[in-house]
């Protein structure tokens, strides 16, 4: 039998024949996608902060006014997290799900993020959302993990990380990259710049990054029963 030659070309079979056309298919999906993403971070006051504003002209949350610039060694702890990869396993945006909130903590806010570049947001979980995990362990807890993480946590896959223990911060590569920051727009004065080799002076990786997870998810007093997507 001969086939169907008056079978008619759907859409999808011209898309795929066509690379010029999927391309620009793939791009006005993804465009959509973007957009529903992004444009509420316009408006909502959550994620606004400083235009949240009461009828009196108060801030409608006065909390969210404590996420601050990280510190000079914080802001090395986050370049460390980045270099080895580590956003690679572990998320930091906790959904608005109960069973996320109950496990990991509330649910994340933009406004957590607005001095991270890049953010770290994503769904990537090989190991736990790191969004509030400053505060739940002790500093020791944090280098025991990180130069054998099995002795702790026996079923883990996550590498060890001994040489962070050894190697030290680059005070006047921090000094430049707290400069950089400024320049994207995150609130470090003149002082904070001349400061950062000093503050990095003698410490070693392995203190940088524990700092940087100590700071995550600490710097907002969330209050019972306040909703905090209004």
């Amino acid at each position: 039998m001969s086939a169907n030659t008056d079978k008619p070309v759907t859409f999808q079979e011209k898309l795929e024949k066509n690379i010029f056309a999927l391309a620009l298919m793939v791009a006005f999906v993804v465009s959509i996608g973007g957009i529903v993403e992004i444009v509420p971070l316009f408006y909502l006051d959550n994620v606004l902060e400083d235009q949240a504003r009461a009828a009196d002209g108060s801030a409608k949350f006065p909390e969210l006014a404590g996420v601050r610039p990280y510190t000079a060694l914080e802001l090395a702890g986050r370049d460390i997290y980045l270099r080895e990869g580590c956003y690679t396993c572990h998320s930091q945006m906790i959904r608005p799900f109960r069973d996320e909130k109950e496990r990991y903590g509330h649910f994340s806010l933009a406004v957590e993020s607005k001095y991270d570049h890049p953010h770290q947001w994503g769904s990537k979980r090989t190991g736990p959302d790191l969004a509030r995990v400053g505060g739940k362990y002790s500093d020791e807890w944090h280098v025991a993990h990180l130069m054998d993480p099995r002795a702790l946590v026996p079923e883990s896959v996550m590498p060890r990380y001994r040489w962070l223990e050894k190697a030290t911060v680059d005070g006047v590569g921090i000094e430049k990259r707290v400069k950089a920051m400024r320049t994207l727009g995150v609130p470090y004065s003149d002082e904070d710049i001349a400061a950062a080799a000093a503050a990095t002076e003698g410490k070693t990786e392995m203190e940088a990054l524990v700092a940087y997870l100590q700071s995550l998810g600490t710097m907002i007093e969330f209050q019972p029963g306040r909703d905090y997507r209004e």
